[in-house]
């Protein structure tokens, strides 16, 4: 039986720095396209939980030790990337200590959800609005059945 020919996976953290009041989160600069700002994350490596691979993409891209506390939703619209069909878990996660831009990171910085930054890339607007409602009332993202 052939393999069939399957969406890439990926793994985000959405970061909330727990040491500094009103926990802003860490949103990435990227290098690469496509250009913008980003949840900090990449490419789930073969042989690696989805969970795994949040975590590393996290400190290989802001130096942070995170611990994942929830799964926000699952982001699958094939337009989403425009490099391709990419599926993406989205993790909430909490660390505290001083951020630095690694790996492809061109930079970061700290934000409130009251203060993003433009543009941001992928579909990470939609994904931070779901943040929002989670951040003030409990609930994860909403099925988006097409």
């Amino acid at each position: 039986m052939s393999r069939p020919v399957t969406p890439l996976l990926a793994a985000d953290a959405i970061i909330e720095l727990i040491n500094i009041p009103g926990k802003p989160i860490v949103l990435i600069e990227r290098m690469n396209e496509p250009f913008g700002w980003a949840i900090p994350g990449g490419f789930v490596d073969v042989g690696e939980s989805v969970e795994a691979a949040a975590v590393r993409e996290a400190k290989e891209e802001t130096c942070l030790e995170v611990e994942l506390s929830g799964l926000l939703g699952i982001y699958s619209n094939p337009k989403r990337d425009p490099r391709g069909h990419t599926v993406t878990a989205i993790y909430v996660a909490q660390s505290s200590g001083t951020p630095q831009a690694a790996d492809d990171a061109k930079s970061l910085d700290l934000f409130t959800l009251d203060r993003l930054p433009s543009p941001l890339a992928f579909d990470h607007q939609m994904v931070l609005a779901d943040y929002q409602r989670y951040r003030e009332q409990s609930e994860v993202a909403p099925l988006r059945i097409e």
